[in-house]
């Protein structure tokens, strides 16, 4: 997450950034501390949400992505199929009917003379059947599973989708229009998802390449979580003999304070989350584990819900604005808890009956280039959102794959609409 200046004050940021020995004052003396004086207790469990929300209105602009995995990615917009990354106009049509199914990766029209035209794509490539012609677009093996039995089987596959259409070269980066470089927190979550999946290798040429712990994606800070990550990356292709294991142990005592680490992640000190996942990239690799996780409150501690859940103090949930922007957040912190989803994905931001596509975004980061939305929507750019977003689509996908999480409530799988 990129986190700009207005939500770095909210108490469940800021509370993490309070030294230690402050901390230790406020446990003994409870009296003392400023955010219960401010009606605020950090150390009261956060209610749960009242209801599923609807955290987001995004632009009313039809349009679908293709080029899962490596391959080339294509736009559909409004009757034309474009390369996605250099704007290129690729095929364009007079439309009378567009239908748009996400779950089935495909794209129906009928143009205004009358003829069929399908854009899909499957585990071999992108195809365009153009009457009796079939067109092979872009091609390259990924695994599609389609979640038969799953009570979340269709929104699986869309989230797949918008998992997948975020690969670049084998970079797995949080949307390829405005992000260029990965970020090995996001590229974490991700991963889990390819490994589920069978599509590791999709990103495996990435990995085995990597040479530095940090990223440096945040203003250019180390961010002390991307140690771990960066391990857990490297036990999914390779072991502990891979070069940047020896360079990530070299520099863990850079950021060691006591036997937890300490810096900023987002612009906050995160130890909890920092220390968790240190602890879970090292065990990944099987390498010796001497670290804890302090005992004090991390608002980011309920992202990591994979393991060490005892290891956390409650505190402040995850502000308004923060769930409206960064809405992994809020799927994560809801899988942490074991709460019910957060976001209702019934009657999306289109007409009753559709399917919203994309389901996932980020919007207000700090780091991201809006600017390259135009393609799709000056609206996208002027209210500075992305869509899909690949940690949205892992921790939604990761949350629903869950075997005792209840079916989310969708609206139509299809979308049909007529152009005039």
């Amino acid at each position: 997450m990129r986190i700009p200046e207005q939500f770095r004050d909210h108490p469940s940021v800021a509370v993490a950034t309070i030294p230690h020995f402050l901390l230790l004052t406020f446990f003994f003396f409870p009296w003392l501390n400023p955010l219960i004086l401010a009606g605020e207790n950090p150390w009261s469990e956060p209610a749960k949400p009242k209801k599923a929300e609807k955290f987001m209105q995004l632009p009313d602009v039809k349009f679908y992505l293709f080029g899962m995995g490596n391959r080339r990615k294509f736009l559909y917009l409004n009757g034309t199929l474009f390369d996605a990354r250099t704007g290129e106009t690729v095929r364009r049509w007079q439309v009378a009917n567009e239908t748009i199914l996400p779950s089935q990766y495909t794209v129906r029209l009928k143009t205004s003379d009358g003829q069929i035209i399908i854009i899909t794509e499957d585990e071999q490539a992108v195809w365009l059947q153009d009457g009796l012609k079939r067109l092979t677009l872009t091609e390259g093996p990924i695994n599609l599973p389609e979640f038969k039995g799953h009570p979340n089987a269709s929104l699986l596959r869309v989230l797949l989708h918008e998992i997948l259409i975020n690969i670049v070269d084998s970079k797995p980066v949080p949307n390829f229009l405005v992000y260029s470089k990965p970020w090995h927190r996001d590229a974490a979550m991700v991963a889990m998802c390819l490994e589920k999946t069978n599509n590791l290798h999709l990103i495996r040429p990435w990995i085995l390449k990597l040479d530095e712990p940090f990223d440096r994606n945040n203003a250019g800070n180390c961010e002390p979580d991307n140690l771990g990550q960066v391990l857990y990356l490297i036990s999914l292709v390779s072991d502990s003999s891979h070069p940047l294991v020896d360079k990530v142990l070299r520099t863990i005592p850079q950021f060691l304070k006591g036997r937890h680490l300490v810096g900023q992640t987002d612009f906050s000190q995160h130890p909890v989350y920092q220390t968790k996942w240190l602890k879970f990239g090292l065990r990944a690799l099987g390498l010796k584990d001497t670290y804890e996780i302090p005992a004090v409150f991390d608002s980011y501690s309920a992202l990591f819900w994979m393991d060490f859940k005892d290891a956390h103090l409650p505190g402040p949930a995850f502000s308004e604005g923060a769930k409206k922007n960064y809405p992994y957040l809020v799927w994560a912190e809801a899988h942490f808890h074991g709460w019910p989803p957060p976001m209702t994905l019934e009657k999306g931001p289109r007409e009753a009956g559709t399917q919203q596509y994309p389901l996932t975004w980020e919007a207000h980061a700090s780091q991201a280039n809006y600017k390259a939305m135009l393609l799709i929507s000056k609206e996208y750019v002027d209210r500075k959102i992305c869509a899909p977003h690949s940690w949205h689509a892992a921790e939604m996908f990761l949350f629903l794959l869950d075997a005792d999480i209840r079916p989310v409530p969708t609206a139509d799988s299809t979308s049909a609409t007529a152009t005039p």
